[in-house]
Formats: structure tokens, sequence, C-alpha cells
């Protein structure tokens, strides 16, 4: 892939959802205990059971840092939970977590109204680009006021494949009229931060999800604290 051209070329940007657009742990820690519960009492089986397979502490409401749910589809978590439960069908679960995470209660990592508004107005394209559906990604966008922000959507569904894989985000690139190396992929997770090298574009990971500096920095041009940064490293 060519290589990314000066930040100051950049005319798009997209964004990951969770852990980027809205912090992680607080928009989805609730949700996914509520999950678990309901699941167990549905199979009469122990919330702990499910929380051991897919690495969630219930006692913290936290994920722990290796939880393969992080990143994952919708179906690659129903999976997860389908294999702890026997007899279980993964399809159900799989609509279960569509309809209750398109509803669940949303913490932004920053005001994303007037967040997005500047960047607009600097001429960009934005684009997001989640493992989660399209349906919840629109469905989380309309409850944040921001759907009108954003010139492409694309969830794991949409046909373009899912995260770590490239095919979303050069579908973006071009359906926007742009070199891949005047876009930045915004993420928490090197689930996006991979995608965006390996399809040539700048890189930015952001820390209100559950990875570290650490993790994010071989495979990031920047660390930032979080999306609210962005305008500055574009102006550095």
């Amino acid at each position: 892939m060519t290589a990314p051209a000066n930040r100051r070329d950049i005319a798009g940007i997209i964004f990951d959802k969770d852990g980027t657009l809205f912090d992680f742990h607080t928009t989805w820690a609730d949700w996914t205990r509520g999950l678990l519960g309901a699941l167990a009492a549905e199979h009469a089986t122990s919330p702990e059971i499910l929380a051991r397979a897919v690495d969630f502490d219930l006692p913290t409401g936290r994920f722990l840092p290796g939880s393969p749910l992080i990143g994952a589809t919708n179906r690659e978590g129903a999976e997860l939970l389908a294999g702890a439960i026997p007899g279980a069908d993964a399809g159900a679960i799989e609509e279960a977590i569509r309809l209750t995470s398109a509803a669940a209660p949303l913490a932004a990592a920053v005001p994303l109204a007037p967040f997005l508004t500047g960047l607009s107005a600097r001429g960009l394209k934005i684009g997001l680009v989640t493992n989660d559906t399209e349906y919840g990604a629109r469905a989380h966008l309309t409850s944040a006021g921001v759907l009108a922000h954003f010139d492409f959507i694309a969830g794991y569904d949409t046909g373009h494949g899912a995260k770590p894989e490239a095919g979303a985000l050069l579908a973006f690139a071009q359906q926007m009229g742009l070199a891949p190396s005047r876009v930045v992929m915004v993420g928490d997770s090197t689930h996006d931060l991979i995608p965006g090298r390996a399809a040539g574009m700048h890189t930015l990971g952001v820390l209100t999800g559950i990875a570290k500096t650490a993790d994010l920095t071989p495979y990031a041009d920047d660390v930032l604290p979080d999306i609210g940064h962005i305008p500055g490293w574009l102006d550095a």
C-alpha cells in the first residue's frame, strides 16, 4: 500500500464506534451484565459460567484485557456464549444481542455534535466502521443525535467484511473518492489500527477502550487520550 501522505493532506476520517466515539466500559459494562443474567435465567445456567466464557469480571463489571468480546462481531460473541450453554442456538443469541445492544445507554467520549461539526467544517469526509451491525451503529448514532454527520457507515454485516480486514476502510476511501493515504483510521484497539495500516492509511489510537498505550503504539502513528485531541493532532 502507498505510505500515508502528510497529515495536512488528510481529507477523510474513519471512526470505530465502541471505545472510540463511546467510552467502552461506561457504555457496555451494565449491558453485558444484563445480557449474561438474562441468558443464564433463560437457559438455567450460571451467569459466572457465561462471564468466564467471555472474560468478563462480574463483581467489578469490567471486561478483562483479553476478553474475546473486544472487537468481536455479534455473531462471534453469540457463538462464544452458545458454546458455554449446552444446546443453545447461537442465532437466537445473536438476535438478542442485536436488539438489546441497539438500545444500550451510550456514554460519549466527548460531546459528539460539536466535535463532528468541527471536523466537517474542515472539509473532512466522516465515516464509521464497526464490528457491530449496521443496524446497531445507526441506532446508536441516531440516539446520540449525530447520524447526519456521517458520510459512510459500515457494520460487519454491510458487505465489506469485518475488522481486522481492511475492506470497509477501503470502501470508504473509494466511495469518498479519496486515496487511502489521505484518510486516517481512529480506534481503541488493534482490530482498528491493523486494517488501517494494511489499507495504507494514517492510524490513531485512543485510550477510551480497553487497550493501553503500549498495546496500540506498534500500530499507531500516535496514541491520544480521546478523540477530542484529534483537531490538535491535525494542526500539529
